[in-house]
């Protein structure tokens, strides 16, 4: 309410003016391929090359070989030369089970939780009274069974002589079974053919027996990545290792607890550690089962998951969970046994909810299903080069994560690349075809392209290139040969998985409107060789045909040198520079715009955009973007009928730069004594 003012008096007031409007987001690279691990179809923002590995892992193997996907070096190179953000987008084959239980669960079982009326418990601890061998029992059975926490239970036990392994099935009332409790089986009940009549046996509970479904345990968590490859569940053997267990996949241990406040520790290990050299990947401490703590076990690492659905252009992404993950390998996907207010009126832990916090113990991850091995072990892949298929996919696996892509209101890049989708290849046009008119559609974004597989010839590559007619998209070829990061061997790859690369140093060094080729931003450092040396007449013949070649220099390594678009027509727009110049144009401008949104349309609201923009286009003009600009968003096109219709129409004219690709130098012979023209 204002200050009256009544009585002569100073008035001192405050006009808070300092808001500030958000600066426009920068856009980077988007990546779509397949990866070693990581959530299928669910777009991902990663900053380095080290975020990538943690997220998406590196290598895997196939016939007894290890391989890299074209993703990773994509990725690699991406970060090498300066660029900052990646939205990777992970594809599978069609076999893919990444909807239903692809999961990786633990029920982080067996640590202080009840059994409930039917969980599965593996036993880790048999003795047999008076004597026998633990082999010696199969499909034994009984009933009235009792135990040392004071639950009455009924049990059927059965022992697999092959493996010593045991399957423990117990009903009851629900109880509390700690480690070191024991289930009797009372002398003359044993059934069972090998059993001795009379014998009491006796099962000693230790920290891995509850495994399955029992809906009793405190709580649950699940990898964020899918596939088998994160299933990690195995017997440790003295050391502590699980032979499932590999750098790319993930353990749990329990560290700490205390029944007093209701806390404990849960630490995330790699799955290929051992007891006395744990890797630690992160450490939750003083987590909670109350719901309404700060420190609630799901509220601290997350409990959302995204799951895909819809298809193709109708594909989206469900978000369910309360929580955001803060984990980058788990998040809790139910808390089972809640201790909600956990302290009664004096302070004290309630004696119901003490057991239910988790005991000190590890455990591993099981129940996932899918294989990055589409075909099995047969799977080809960009080593075992052919002209067909290069990672084993087809074209379709790609079509849904494209169709997410396609929103630029969710995800934000300027350039895509999907290494290993070929124009030359039947099964990959359409798709191709899908990415184009995305790109197109978004606006704000150039799609990198290769036009055909290893070992075709220039002839190929122009014909493939003559099917495509868009300004949003480039080609470029031939192959190159490269030092895979994670493998120290040298491994071909198509252009598309560098050119990304490329137009990151471009932007670093110069900015997008300047041609992202050539001796000083086109050098591929990490190239070893070109699949072919491009003589003159090669090189003319691809950038006639709109394919932009990548050279090879004495003294200067391969180069890209072309940045033609596919745009058939001869304007500004037929090269990459101008394309890229209008694009961080049209994005930095719209994001300003977005904010004139409701606004009244007045000359306070138009005067606002202008005062952005020009200083804007200015720098640009500075930074040699454009020749010459003028904005215009007056009363000359918001006229009232303009207005009545509810809408601010503002134009903007540029002169964009050229850049020097043919360089005419004229060496003129003269006469002795004659006088050079000045």
């Amino acid at each position: 309410m204002a200050e009256q003012i009544v009585s002569p008096g100073v008035f001192a007031r405050e006009n808070d003016q300092s808001f500030i409007q958000p600066a426009p987001v920068e856009a980077g690279a988007a990546l779509v391929g397949p990866t070693v691990k990581g959530a299928p179809y669910v777009p991902t923002l990663v900053t380095s090359y080290s975020d990538y590995q943690n997220k998406f892992g590196t290598t895997f193997t196939s016939g007894g070989r290890v391989y890299t996907f074209l993703t990773s070096i994509a990725a690699y190179n991406y970060f090498n030369e300066g660029g900052e953000t990646l939205l990777v987008t992970k594809v599978v084959s069609g076999g893919f089970s990444n909807f239903t239980s692809a999961d990786n669960t633990t029920l982080l079982n067996g640590l202080g939780g009840a059994i409930s009326t039917t969980a599965n418990a593996l036993i880790n601890s048999i003795t047999t009274q008076p004597s026998g061998a633990i082999g010696a029992y199969t499909g034994v059975s009984s009933s009235a069974v009792t135990s040392t926490s004071g639950v009455s239970v009924t049990a059927s036990i059965s022992l697999n002589p092959a493996n010593n392994t045991t399957l423990l099935t117990v009903t009851g009332q629900d109880g509390t079974f700690n480690v070191g409790d024991t289930i009797t089986f009372p002398s003359g009940s044993i059934g069972g053919p090998a059993s001795p009549a009379g014998t009491d046996l006796i099962v000693t509970l230790t920290n891995d027996d509850i495994v399955g479904t029992t809906t009793n345990q405190p709580f649950e968590l699940k990898t964020i990545s899918k596939g088998i490859g994160q299933n990690s569940f195995s017997t440790e053997d003295a050391n502590g290792a699980l032979e499932s267990g590999s750098k790319d996949n993930v353990r749990w241990e329990i560290s700490s607890r205390d029944t007093g406040s209701g806390t404990f520790t849960l630490l995330i290990r790699r799955g290929n550690d051992i007891t006395n050299e744990k890797t630690i990947l992160e450490t939750w401490t003083n987590l909670s089962l109350d719901p309404f703590a700060e420190n609630y076990v799901a509220k601290v690492i997350g409990d959302q998951v995204q799951t895909l659905n819809g298809s193709g252009a109708s594909s989206y992404l469900q978000m369910s969970g309360s929580y955001p993950n803060n984990s980058s390998y788990v998040y809790v996907s139910a808390v089972n046994r809640p201790t909600p207010n956990y302290f009664d009126n004096s302070g004290v832990a309630k004696s119901q909810y003490t057991a239910s916090i988790p005991i000190v113990g590890s455990g591993s991850f099981d129940g996932a299903s899918g294989d990055i091995l589409p075909s099995g072990e047969a799977g080809l892949y960009y080593h075992n080069i052919s002209n067909t298929d290069t990672q084993g996919l087809s074209g379709s696996d790609y079509t849904d994560a494209l169709g997410l892509l396609a929103n630029k209101d969710e995800y934000v890049y300027n350039v895509i690349s999907v290494p290993g989708l070929f124009q030359g290849f039947a099964s990959h046009v359409s798709t191709l075809t899908t990415l184009i008119t995305n790109t197109q559609n978004r606006g704000d974004a150039i799609a990198v392209l290769d036009p055909v597989g290893y070992g075709s010839s220039v002839a190929n590559a122009v014909a493939e290139a003559a099917d495509r007619n868009t300004s949003y998209a480039a080609m470029y070829w031939p192959w190159c040969q490269v030092a895979d990061p994670d493998l120290g061997t040298n491994v071909w790859v198509p252009a598309s998985t560098l050119i990304p690369a490329v137009y990151a140093f471009n932007d670093k060094v110069a900015a997008p409107w300047f041609a992202p080729a050539g001796l000083n931003r086109g050098s591929l450092s990490t190239v070893v060789r070109a699949e072919r040396k491009l003589p003159r007449t090669d090189r003319d013949t691809l950038y006639e045909g709109k394919v932009n070649p990548i050279a090879t220099f004495p003294n200067s390594g391969v180069v890209v040198f072309g940045q033609k678009t596919l745009q058939t027509r001869a304007t500004a727009l037929d090269r990459v520079n101008v394309r890229r110049l209008l694009i961080a144009l049209k994005s930095y401008i719209s994001q300003i715009a977005n904010n004139l949104v409701f606004e009244q349309n007045s000359i306070a609201t138009r005067n606002s955009f202008l005062s952005q923009v020009n200083p804007y286009l200015e720098s640009v003009q500075q930074r040699q973007g454009v020749y010459a600009f003028k904005v215009v968003m007056d009363d000359s096109n918001n006229t009232p009928d303009v207005i009545d219709r509810n809408q601010l129409v503002g134009q903007i004219f540029i002169q964009p730069t050229r850049t020097a690709e043919f360089v005419i130098l004229d060496f003129n012979i003269l006469p002795t004594g004659a006088e050079f023209p000045s």
